[in-house]
């Protein structure tokens, strides 16, 4: 059972975040290929990651997959690529991270004896090393994520607006009731849930957040950093409510992509399509080719018609696209308020 204790200013600065990254789900993904128990929601998902795996794929995906451990604790891809959205910003923060960051993440993990070379040389910084985990994170995420993310993207905003209403409707009380129930339970002022082994949290000031993911299945996960004590630690609630499709083909005329330009715009309907997978203004901006303040110009129009939200990280801000606007990406059409 994991028991976590909140005071009043836990509380307070307890909040929901709308995505563990990119890199974190990729390496969930590989644990729940490689996990024995059937979760029904990832039937149709394992098939299809099933008829995409060959002998072409083995060699790039392998340098991950090495790095599953035979049992414990999984490689902390959180910690080393961060919470970001973007595939090319997470691989960018793996090839910068600090060689004692490295060495630390994987002190004590259980890997295989045949892949405990590979393993020491990424702990030790190789560069090249580094690299191939790069390139091998980035294959996975092509097989096992980036077809599904569609859907899964969607869960993830639909979960993360809902808790937020839950907050607003009755503040973080409303909201830890209401996580995964009935086997998270809240009872004041200790947060309770199935765990592996006996653990007791207490936040000391910092904070809880909170955070969907897709392909992690426990009914929650505790993770936290302990490389960076004065960081917040994160709850994983599972965000799917069904099974995890394919995302479909696109219309093959492009009508659909005609319609939604016709209606935001060009460059708007492109600022949409970039906040699927969450962007801040900067990011915003390079992709559109256009100044940091037409971007900005383009997130407000967005976010005022309900189609992005717009959350602070740090020193800069994260655009994230609504419910209502992934629905309207994938008809190209909207209905009148």
């Amino acid at each position: 059972m994991l028991r976590i204790h909140f005071t009043a200013e836990d509380l307070a600065r307890t909040r929901v975040a709308a995505t563990i990254g990119v890199a974190a789900e990729t390496y969930y993904s590989l644990e729940l290929l490689g996990g024995g128990r059937d979760h029904p929601h990832f039937r149709a998902w394992r098939s299809a990651v099933a008829g995409r795996t060959g002998a072409d794929t083995r060699p790039l995906t392998s340098p991950l997959t090495s790095l599953l451990p035979v049992r414990g604790p999984g490689l902390d891809l959180l910690a080393l690529m961060g919470d970001v959205p973007s595939l090319d910003h997470a691989v960018d923060n793996l090839l910068h991270a600090p060689a004692a960051r490295l060495r630390r993440e994987f002190e004590g993990l259980d890997f295989r004896p045949a892949h405990l070379p590979w393993a020491r040389r990424v702990a030790e910084g190789d560069s090249d090393a580094r690299k191939e985990l790069a390139e091998a994170v980035r294959a996975c995420h092509r097989l096992t994520v980036e077809p599904h993310w569609d859907r899964a993207r969607s869960e993830l905003v639909a979960l993360s607006a809902r808790y937020a209403r839950l907050m607003l409707e009755g503040g973080i009380d409303l909201l830890l009731r209401s996580l995964c129930a009935p086997l998270v339970r809240w009872r004041p002022p200790v947060l309770e849930a199935p765990y592996p082994r006996p653990t007791e949290v207490r936040l000391r000031g910092r904070g809880l957040i909170i955070t969907p993911t897709v392909f992690a299945t426990r009914p929650a996960s505790f993770l936290w950093d302990p490389l960076d004590t004065a960081q917040p630690p994160r709850l994983a609630v599972p965000a799917l409510r069904g099974p995890l499709a394919e995302a479909g083909p696109a219309a093959p005329d492009g009508s659909s992509g005609r319609n939604l330009e016709s209606l935001l715009g060009r460059t708007r309907a492109a600022a949409l399509r970039v906040a699927v997978e969450g962007c801040t203004t900067t990011e915003l901006a390079r992709r559109l080719n256009v100044s940091a303040a037409a971007a900005s110009q383009h997130a407000t129009v967005l976010r005022n018609t309900d189609l992005i939200t717009t959350s602070r990280r740090g020193g800069s801000v994260l655009h994230l696209i609504t419910p209502l606007g992934l629905a309207l990406l994938k008809t190209g059409t909207t209905t009148e308020p």
